[in-house]
């Protein structure tokens, strides 16, 4: 799913968890926390990217085909590799249980904000197909991958934002 959509739903899910389930959840740290799996997985690729694109080494014909830049295991250039790492690191149910196993036990209580991790990778499962950076949400333990429906698709899209929608208006009538 698209990293906007990612903070728009973590945002209404917190916000939800808040209103119904007596939960306190930090809504901005928490929408924090389902955008930074992509942030922390693209911003060098696009860091990389602009400082080629602006120093002339690369212009805007010869930039990677985006639905060409899966598997990067036949990618030979190092950024789209550490893309590649950076994203099973951060998008793996492994990973995040570990992190939140380790903090849960160094502070006797549970990080909640942490959940918006969470809810990235469960979301990103389904939303992401072969063609485009598949979620690999049981690495290190295993490189299978779910082929979902692909979020850059014209009618997912529409649909998705129509959802935001809804759950923004429906939020807005359980405050009142």
């Amino acid at each position: 799913m698209d990293v906007f959509s990612h903070g728009l739903w973590t945002w209404l899910a917190a916000k939800f968890a808040n209103l119904k389930l007596n939960v306190r959840l930090n809504t901005r740290l928490t929408l924090l926390f389902g955008v930074l799996p992509d942030i922390f997985s693209f911003a060098p690729l696009f860091i990389w990217l602009f400082f080629n694109l602006i120093s002339n080494s690369l212009g805007l014909a010869n930039f990677p085909d985006l639905i060409n830049m899966e598997p990067a295991a036949h990618d030979t250039l190092f950024i789209f590799k550490a893309t590649s790492l950076l994203y099973s690191i951060t998008h793996s149910l492994v990973v995040f249980i570990i992190i939140f196993m380790a903090i849960l036990l160094a502070s006797h209580k549970p990080f909640l904000p942490l959940l918006g991790w969470l809810f990235h990778i469960i979301i990103d499962i389904p939303t992401h197909s072969y063609k485009f950076y598949p979620t690999p949400f049981l690495w290190p333990l295993s490189s299978w991958k779910f082929d979902g429906i692909s979020w850059g698709n014209k009618c997912f899209m529409l649909a998705n934002y129509s959802l935001i929608i809804i759950a923004y208006l429906l939020i807005r009538r359980i405050k009142k």
